[in-house]
């Protein structure tokens, strides 16, 4: 997104300078440098990640009666095995089963319900390839629920709170990438779930006087949340937010 937007800019400042508007040109290639540098600074990434990420909990100790786990996806791969859980999925399923140990020492009724679909059309779900990954770090087959459909955060909110509906539930808990947590709140409350939402990893760029991609990349990822936010409040102005009886519909 970011490194589009650069290229963006030095496109039309290559345009400018090829008609004639040399001053101009030259004035854009050095705000598309000056960006360059602060993005790769890691100053933006930090800016953005700790307002998302800080004051939310690593764990939830206190559990009712009958208690729910809701898991996020984060990607699946094509191995030489397979498909397989994308590198950013593991913290979230690490979290997610810590929860679930956790919440079995104090209640029977302890479910998981792993939301994401088959999104790189490999064969097989995120949500599956979560349930087979849980069951073989010890979680019972009979506590875990597959919700292979949704294909995004959005439909990971609307399909997760169809699975709910009804169900009289002490606690959900909500488990992904620290990042994404607050988005993914603002989205199942609007299907009329308030789960706790569990922060599974915590990320922050690296502060360099050179550009560095990694932190480019993480400002890219923190801008998509800021924009997924701004997105739903637009939305939800212009009545084009979809409403919990539609599940499915984007």
């Amino acid at each position: 997104m970011i490194l589009g937007v650069l290229l963006g800019v030095v496109a039309v400042a290559t345009g400018l300078v090829l008609l004639g508007f040399k001053r101009s040109g030259r004035a854009l290639y050095l705000l598309a440098t000056l960006l360059f540098l602060l993005a790769g600074s890691g100053i933006p990434a930090n800016f953005m990640l700790d307002r998302l990420q800080n004051g939310l909990p690593v764990s939830s100790e206190a559990w009712g009666a009958h208690n729910v786990i809701v898991l996020l996806g984060a990607g699946s791969e094509m191995t030489d095995e397979g498909p397989s859980l994308a590198v950013f999925s593991y913290g979230r399923m690490v979290k997610a089963f810590e929860a679930y140990r956790s919440c079995k020492s104090q209640s029977q009724d302890c479910r998981v319900i792993s939301s994401g679909g088959d999104t790189r059309g490999l064969g097989k779900s995120e949500a599956e390839l979560y349930a087979e990954a849980l069951e073989r770090l010890g979680a019972s087959r009979a506590d875990l629920i597959v919700e292979g459909r949704s294909m995004n955060t959005w439909q990971n909110a609307q399909f997760t709170a169809e699975i709910l509906a009804g169900q009289q539930l002490d606690k959900v808990a909500l488990v992904t990438s620290g990042l994404h947590v607050r988005r993914s709140l603002l989205y199942f409350a609007h299907f009329g779930v308030y789960p706790t939402g569990i922060r599974a990893d915590y990320a922050r760029a690296r502060s360099s006087v050179f550009p560095v991609a990694y932190n480019i990349t993480l400002a890219d990822l923190a801008l998509h949340e800021y924009l997924g936010v701004l997105r739903y409040h637009v939305y939800n102005l212009l009545g084009w937010n979809v409403k919990a009886v539609q599940p499915g519909a984007l």
